[in-house]
């Protein structure tokens, strides 16, 4: 596998990401919405580099399963409960790929009639994009390839490892350090 960015990419990134969101939402409600399960590494650090109060919640969907490709169906498996009126929402996710699960959970949370809603992602790859959705708030653009570590993840491996990588299935049988 070959490293795309390194520990200290990713924390001068999410430190950047930090001071804006912490700029911005300065006065409101925020709410980080965090995208289960490859987002809660992203938003540990993020919640840490925001100076500012917020609240954080939790929201599951999958459309991967254990491939490297989208199943073009986004199944949401774990909801946000309570009322969203007056609260800012900024969905956090590791990576905006096809569009699929991001466009999906911005409309479900549309629904909900938040005071504002906006989108934060580690990684945007426009590479198998299909559906027209940007993320308010990038930290790496990133042209092609199936990615790892940091909380992404292959079939529910290598969400661990401290750095990102380019991944390719007959890798997997690889070992690396964390």
């Amino acid at each position: 596998m070959k490293k795309v960015f390194s520990k200290e990419d990713i924390a001068r990134t999410v430190t950047r990401l930090g001071r804006e969101i912490a700029t911005d939402y300065r006065g409101k409600n925020l709410v980080l919405v965090v995208i289960l399960k490859g987002s809660y590494l992203f938003a540990a650090d993020l919640s840490r580099a925001i100076d500012i109060p917020l609240q954080i919640e939790f929201m599951r969907a999958s459309s991967y399963g254990a491939s490297t490709c989208s199943s073009q169906q986004v199944e949401i498996k774990l909801d946000l409960e309570g009322d969203l009126n007056n609260k800012d929402l900024l969905l956090v996710e590791d990576i905006l790929d096809t569009g699929r699960t991001l466009s999906a959970l911005y409309h479900h949370l549309l629904q909900r009639q938040p005071a504002s809603l906006r989108i934060c992602t580690l990684i945007d790859k426009r590479e198998r994009r299909e559906i027209n959705i940007e993320s308010d708030y990038v930290g790496f653009n990133l042209e092609e390839g199936f990615i790892v570590g940091y909380g992404l993840d292959y079939n529910e491996s290598l969400r661990n490892l401290a750095e990102i990588y380019h991944f390719e299935e007959d890798a997997s049988q690889e070992t690396l350090s964390p």
